[in-house]
């Protein structure tokens, strides 16, 4: 698995208490902004870019534009504020990986519990070296049999909350993976860019 490689910063540095943050991500993954107007031309890139030289697939980029779309304008209003998108391959597989970066507003939880038959979790304390104290939970869920979105393989979620420092606001990392074979490599991957990020 690449290692993270591209650091990747949302604005200029501030002053204490911290207005932004930086990330290490592989120089491979596509990053979409979510505010609104930016993220239409970035999902239109991504899959021009992924499905080039294909000229017969039309049918297949309205389907995946449609669904990164549904994905970010969801994710917005949850208050992601980035969403990335791998775009390795190991052979002629894909790699499939993403990272959502939300904002928690202030006083809100982070929401990190877990319920349901289907699914198995583990969730801890950890120190992020540039960000401070999180919470981390591992879940792996294995789709119903009528999933709506048609997945069969079971799917593997980190995420990692961390406080802002010197506010009452969080910050929330999803990192997700279909790629049931590599999960364990794509864990250490996920743990190695939520260690990389830092407050400016």
């Amino acid at each position: 698995m690449p290692e993270p490689a591209v650091e990747i910063s949302t604005g200029e540095a501030g002053t204490a208490p911290p207005t932004d943050y930086r990330l290490i991500v592989p120089f491979d993954w596509f990053r979409i902004p979510l505010e609104p107007g930016e993220w239409k031309r970035s999902i239109r890139a991504l899959v021009d870019n992924a499905l080039r030289g294909q000229d017969d697939a039309a049918a297949l980029k309205r389907q995946l534009t449609k669904e990164l779309a549904a994905r970010a304008e969801d994710a917005y209003r949850n208050g992601g504020v980035e969403l990335y998108i791998s775009t390795t391959s190991v052979g002629p597989i894909p790699v499939s990986a993403s990272l959502l970066v939300t904002v928690v507003p202030p006083d809100e939880d982070f929401g990190l519990s877990v319920t349901g038959a289907q699914r198995a979790q583990e969730i801890d304390e950890i120190l992020l070296p540039f960000a401070g104290p999180a919470i981390r939970r591992r879940t792996r869920t294995v789709p119903a049999d009528d999933d709506s979105s048609g997945n069969r393989l079971p799917v593997t979620t980190v995420d990692y909350g961390v406080k802002i420092p010197m506010t009452t606001a969080s910050l929330l990392l999803t990192f997700s993976t279909s790629l049931d074979p590599f999960a364990e490599a794509l864990v250490e991957l996920f743990e190695a860019i939520a260690k990389s990020l830092s407050w400016t």
